[in-house]
């Protein structure tokens, strides 16, 4: 058996859960950091062939009232083979998804087992517990797997008399955005919206790590939007001057960086008749495009609905900046664009970074697509 004496220490309140990536029944490579925006709970159950596992899980699912994706999210990670070939667990969406961790990469992150221990090398030591987060991934509470299958039970009742999502801190919060009007004139946002709906747009899709590479992906479930690439070196001039004057040096009073880079030059286009919307995601997860510092978002009209901008880690508030107006934040933020229901949202949408974050960039250009960028940071 595996000891425990260089098992690292699982989260504890106050901590922010570790990130990490696993394959769930009906997504190989679930990002848990997807799933903020509500409480979570992180359910290490080792095997359900564990009659406490077998508990935990059947306490849960009769709590479908709390479990429901809108007020919490249940993870249950199974580190058993067996679970999977034998449909032990699955998942009940919303509210309940299963992590298969059968190589132990989750558990040894969260301390569930020793640092050395091998899969499938016979009887492993778990430290079997619950975690139970806040909107923004921090940990509430850790409350350890019992003899006597207490340990589910309480923690029905501590995430039942959790506050509303929303204000889950005590207060509602304001997520940490710039938001700026006035940094392109109307007849510069105009301009923009007569070249889109000269020349139309592309379906733009989205990027993601396959096999340690970064290549894109189209999915309309997630995503829908087209977008028109900018190559007017003029234009490109007019548009960098405006972030140059307007943008950069309130990052630089509000949080100390200095923007050197600029990354896409396109207009975007979110059409209520196409379902126009993107799912929460976060904008710097990638080998290509781990530079990102800063995402800007600077709406070219008004007259739509929906299309607002939110941040589901520090509650449902959108921000729908007026035309010519920006939505500044980081890319580590998730957020996401809501359906426009009514018309077209016409949006310009680069990236912000600097001289260090470009050395970075040039040192993954090769991990980009499948046969790398060409992007040199000199």
């Amino acid at each position: 058996m595996t000891t425990t004496t260089n098992r690292l220490a699982a989260p504890r309140a106050g901590d922010p859960a570790p990130a990490f990536i696993a394959r769930s029944p009906s997504n190989a490579a679930y990002h848990f950091h997807a799933a903020a925006g509500r409480y979570t709970v992180l359910c290490f159950a080792g095997s359900a062939a564990d009659p406490r596992t077998q508990s935990a899980v059947a306490t849960a699912l009769t709590r479908d009232d709390l479990f429901d994706d809108d007020h919490a999210a249940l993870f249950v990670v199974s580190n058993d083979p067996a679970d999977e070939t034998e449909r032990r667990l699955a998942n009940r969406i919303p509210g309940l998804r299963i992590f298969w961790d059968f190589d132990l990469r989750v558990a040894k992150t969260y301390g569930v087992v020793a640092q050395d221990a091998q899969p499938g090398s016979g009887a492993l030591e778990f430290y079997r517990f619950w975690l139970v987060m806040d909107p923004t991934l921090r940990v509430i509470a850790q409350v350890p797997f019992r003899a006597d299958g207490s340990d589910a039970q309480e923690v029905m009742q501590l995430v039942e008399g959790l506050p509303p999502p929303a204000r889950f801190a005590g207060i509602e919060l304001q997520a940490p955005v710039l938001y700026l009007p006035r940094v392109f004139e109307p007849e510069l946002c105009r301009g923009l919206i007569d070249l889109y709906e000269t020349h139309g747009g592309v379906e733009s899709g989205f990027m993601r790590e396959e096999g340690g590479r970064t290549v894109g992906a189209t999915d309309p479930s997630h995503k829908r939007r087209k977008d028109y690439d900018i190559t007017d070196r003029a234009l490109i001039s007019t548009l960098q001057a405006r972030i140059q004057r307007r943008i950069v040096p309130e990052i630089a009073k509000v949080h100390q960086f200095q923007v050197t880079r600029m990354e896409r030059y396109i207009v975007a286009c979110y059409a209520a008749e196409e379902g126009g919307h993107f799912a929460a995601h976060r904008d710097n997860t990638t080998a290509g495009t781990a530079h990102r510092r800063f995402a800007v978002s600077i709406n070219l009209n008004d007259d739509f609905d929906g299309g607002e901008v939110s941040f589901p880690e520090y509650g449902p508030r959108g921000f729908k900046a007026p035309a010519g107006g920006a939505v500044v934040f980081s890319c580590s933020l998730l957020h996401q664009v809501s359906r426009v229901t009514r018309g077209r949202r016409y949006a310009f949408l680069p990236f912000l970074y600097d001289e260090s974050a470009a050395k970075l960039r040039e040192e993954n250009a090769g991990l980009v697509g499948a046969s790398g960028s060409r992007y040199r940071a000199g």
